[in-house]
């Protein structure tokens, strides 16, 4: 009897054995397919095989996502008018028509566009663009039931290109939701909705092909890069995620025709909700402002200043009666870091003094005379652009004279041996520095036998100028060196 048992026990051990093999050798070949696996590094550097990801859409249909968001998209109509002349008069000039046919009236001029927009609200809160409505005088909203709706303007923040509208009719309205456009990964699956040509509802399909994309549109770009085909009049239009969520108004295309050519952008909507529900409360938009005219600090630039690293933001200017001036910020300064945290371009100094709260004191570290230095400054609100800001530099001004430092680029074109000195950017006419001859172009080497390497080296050399002064400049024009002097005329 023992002898059986173990007997059976063998066999059983042994049956166990090759079952398991079988079901090993199965478990290896069976995937997940409703999970994407990536190549992992197997045994003498061969990859495995890579799975392709399925659609994210269950039923391989992007149907849902689109009748969630269609209903809160708007198609938006726009009447401008003023009074002029027409293109053809403006070419010809009006001494041309006046000899011709008399004095002829101005007449009113009235131009018409498109563009879309999309609900945020149920109240009839509209986000669109602001080149779609901006300076119109009549603004209507055609809902996605055929319904027309005079639209008011609430507020426009140009340099963002975003807009608020205020439907005017009887809500609630179908409204869209503000997704989180910082969890956007590249490769993620958009739709845009919009008006392309006038076409209502229009749905295109595509994926993030890249994100934080400057296009040269101003300090604050940083924008999504789409291929879902985008057309004129889409713009405004929701850029939308898999789960019917707004991600991006839809804004600029890169195009050589003006139409789709596979390079669509979009407003992230983290900074869409921003502007808007800023605009929506105050009709206008506050950002920090440090009063500085900045540039890119090269690494010719950077040898210059006596810094390793060509990283910080290059001050060439500062505004008269600014935050950044009362902070004893100067020309020729490199910021490094603002409010603890390292600058390297002139947008991330752009964006983070934008984003700061105005009245709050903030520490920026600088590189001056090859040392850091730290500076506590307390943040002023971005004046209107119709006011006039002036350079700090008391001899400038009395010069008349605006200087940049020498890029490469500048040396290049000027065939100079080295960047010391400062290039005469401008001149103003009737000015001190005119009637002496200086010329946008003219290079500075020495004010008042103060020798000039940099803007910093200037702004030292002509900050006590006075009016009545006698001031010696040796310039260097061409192959030419040459000493001007003049008497800065009183005021």
């Amino acid at each position: 009897m023992i002898l059986l048992k173990r007997s059976t026990l063998v066999f059983l051990l042994l049956m166990a054995i090759v079952i398991g093999a079988g079901l090993g050798t199965w478990g290896v070949g069976a995937v997940d397919l409703a999970r994407p696996t990536y190549p992992r590094a197997a045994r003498g550097g061969v990859q495995g095989p890579v799975v392709p990801a399925v659609l994210p859409v269950p039923s391989g249909s992007f149907s849902q996502v689109a009748e969630t968001v269609a209903p809160a998209v708007v198609n938006i109509n726009t009447v401008t008018r003023w009074t002029g002349r027409t293109p053809i008069e403006e070419f010809f000039g009006e001494d041309f028509f006046r000899r011709f046919f008399g004095e002829v009236p101005e007449r009113e001029q009235v131009q018409r566009s498109l563009g879309s927009g999309v609900i945020v609200d149920p109240s009839g809160i509209v986000l669109t663009n602001a080149h779609v409505v901006d300076r119109a005088s009549e603004i209507e909203a055609v809902t996605a039931d055929g319904q027309k709706h005079r639209a008011k303007l609430v507020g426009v923040d140009r340099r963002t290109d975003l807009a608020v509208l205020k439907l005017q009719g009887s809500g609630p309205y179908p409204a869209a939701t503000l997704g989180n456009s910082d969890k956007l990964k590249v490769g993620d699956w958009v739709l845009a909705i919009g008006s392309p040509f006038g076409l209502q509802q229009t749905v295109t399909a595509g994926i993030i092909s890249a994100k934080g994309r400057s296009i040269g549109q101003g300090p604050f770009d940083d924008f999504l890069q789409t291929d879902a085909a985008i057309n004129p009049g889409n713009s405004g239009g929701p850029l939308v995620n898999m789960s019917g969520e707004v991600v991006g108004i839809n804004s600029a295309i890169a195009s050589r025709t003006g139409q789709y050519a596979g390079v669509g952008f979009s407003i992230p909507s983290n900074m869409a909700k921003r502007i808007y529900t800023e605009l929506a409360a105050k009709g206008k938009v506050t950002r920090g402002w440090l009063g500085v005219s900045i540039q890119p600090l090269t690494p010719e630039l950077a040898r210059s200043f006596g810094l390793k690293a060509d990283k910080g933001v290059l001050i060439s200017d500062v505004v008269q009666d600014s935050p950044a001036e009362r902070a004893g910020i100067a020309a020729g300064d490199i910021v490094v870091e603002f409010d603890k945290k390292k600058v390297d371009t002139p947008q991330d100094l752009q964006k983070a003094v934008a984003g700061t709260v105005p009245g709050k004191g903030v520490p920026v570290k600088v590189w001056r005379d090859k040392s850091e230095k730290t500076l506590e400054i307390k943040i002023g609100e971005t004046p209107d652009d119709t006011v006039a800001l002036k350079s700090s530099n008391k001899g400038r001004v009395l010069l008349g004279l605006d200087v940049r430092p020498i890029t490469p680029d500048i040396a290049r074109q000027l065939n100079l041996r080295g960047g010391e000195g400062v290039v005469v950017f401008s001149v103003e006419e009737d000015s001190a520095a005119a009637e002496a001859g200086l010329q946008r172009g003219d290079v500075i080497r020495e004010v008042n036998r103060q020798r000039v390497r940099n803007v910093q080296d200037f702004e030292r050399a002509t900050k006590e100028v006075k009016e009545g002064d006698r001031v010696t400049v040796l310039l260097q024009r061409g192959q030419q060196s040459l000493y001007v002097a003049f008497t800065v005329a009183r005021g």
